[in-house]
């Protein structure tokens, strides 16, 4: 096992403690949260309503056929997350942060304006489908640098013994954005007739992703830079060949938050509608509360984790609680009581909730601050697309084949056991700058 013990753990180093004062991290915190929680909104909305798109871009004469390449459609998206991981990634670690976090921003804004106003296929035919998997790769390649990129800028900007706490943000951030999503779409299921959410309903959450991404452009132009724009920083080779096996096990890893975000938060709905039959606004309502208590429980949790100097016991204990907890949590969803719904969802969230901080502080701290963002872009990105990305399509079409409405159950614990697995060899270096 290659984990560092607390005695070992370096010193905190001193240019990490003398940082700006709390005003600028609650800039910091903003700026990056706000930009943040909309890439994921923009990227993930998609799935809340991939019914009804499905319907308008992809007609067929089986609902489970349209709903399949509408999911085909979101995962498309993660082919491109490895992509713009490598490229986004060498722009924050060459260029700085701040000009990979404008980018990012930029080519989100693009994707979701196509979505917002493309025609259906109705209207131009193959050209709206087109249309839409290019929006979606656009977003693809957004995300893959984006989370990797805040996420680093986040924890270099503040105190080396309050890294959980800065870097919880950006999983509160995803609660946030999430919680936006979902209210949005529990607002228009429950105001608009099936009619009026075909016709324009649903283009409205992309509207209002569209007009926050100036905003968020704007104020990140004015953050100040966490590392300094270099030529020098390693190849994609020399990383490979002096971490590689960090960057495959971080990808395993990630199986168990990326698989649990997409289950619990993403495709909840979906779940819920097409195979336990329930309302549509009732599987917005349990996503909401999934996604508030992300957003609230998660900072929270990451004030707690830097109590510790190492990362791996709080990990360890929040795996096994998940393992333990799944199953039994998707059968509750099946109950018609709806106090038992909410139960399970709780139970499912937690675990991600207040393993998110630490996890994501371990991944990077395995990196050097040159290869930081490339190496957890890396990582984040390849195992969402493995793990995540195709996990809605991959259970839908399980779900369709054996009849079992608990594949997703058996799906996650699938993940939660492999990521388990992997923490036992992945390296810790807590500190580290």
């Amino acid at each position: 096992m290659n984990s560092t013990s607390a005695s070992d753990s370096p010193a905190l180093p001193s240019h990490a403690i003398r940082q700006p004062a709390s005003p600028q991290m609650r800039r910091v915190i903003f700026a990056s949260s706000l930009g943040n929680g909309l890439e994921i909104y923009d990227f993930t909305v998609y799935s809340f309503f991939a019914v009804i798109i499905g319907q308008l871009f992809f007609p067929s004469g089986s609902a489970v056929a349209s709903l399949l390449m509408s999911l085909a459609t979101f995962a498309v998206g993660f082919v491109m997350r490895p992509l713009g991981a490598l490229l986004i990634g060498r722009v924050a670690d060459r260029r700085g942060r701040k000009a990979a976090l404008s980018l990012t921003i930029a080519l989100m804004t693009l994707g979701t304006g196509i979505i917002a106003f493309t025609p259906t296929y109705a209207s131009i035919g193959i050209s709206a489908s087109v249309l839409l998997v290019v929006a979606r790769l656009l977003q693809g390649l957004s995300v893959g640098g984006e989370v990797g990129c805040a996420s680093a800028f986040l924890m270099e900007s503040g105190r080396a013994d309050h890294r959980c706490f800065m870097v919880s943000w950006q999983g509160a951030s995803q609660g946030a954005a999430a919680l936006l999503g979902a209210g949005t779409g529990l607002l228009l299921t429950s105001s608009l007739s099936h009619e009026s959410l075909l016709s324009w309903g649903w283009r409205v959450p992309f509207v209002i992703g569209l007009l926050i991404g100036p905003v968020g452009w704007y104020i990140r132009q004015h953050l100040n830079e966490t590392h300094t724009a270099t030529a020098t920083a390693c190849s994609l080779a020399q990383l490979l060949r002096t971490h590689g096996r960090t960057l495959a096990m971080g990808m395993g890893w990630m199986a168990a938050p990326t698989v649990t975000m997409y289950m619990v938060v993403y495709y909840m709905p979906t779940y819920l509608t097409q195979t336990l039959g329930r309302p549509q606004s009732f599987g917005f309502a349990l996503v909401a509360l999934a996604s508030a208590l992300l957003a609230v429980i998660t900072p929270i949790a990451g004030r707690y984790a830097d109590r510790f100097t190492r990362r791996k016991p709080l990990l360890y204990a929040v795996t096994a609680l998940a393992m333990l907890t799944v199953y039994p949590s998707f059968i509750l969803l099946s109950q018609e009581n709806t106090l038992l719904c909410v139960l399970a969802i709780t139970l499912l969230i937690l675990p991600l909730a207040i393993g998110l901080a630490p996890s994501m502080a371990m991944l990077m701290e395995a990196f050097p601050r040159d290869q930081r963002v490339t190496g957890l872009s890396i990582m984040y990105s390849f195992g969402v697309t493995l793990f995540g990305g195709f996990s809605p399509l991959l259970v839908t079409w399980l779900i369709g084949m054996t009849g079992n409405p608990l594949t997703p159950a058996l799906y996650l614990t699938a993940a939660v056991t492999l990521a388990l697995c992997v923490l036992r060899w992945f390296p810790e270096h807590p500190g580290r700058d």
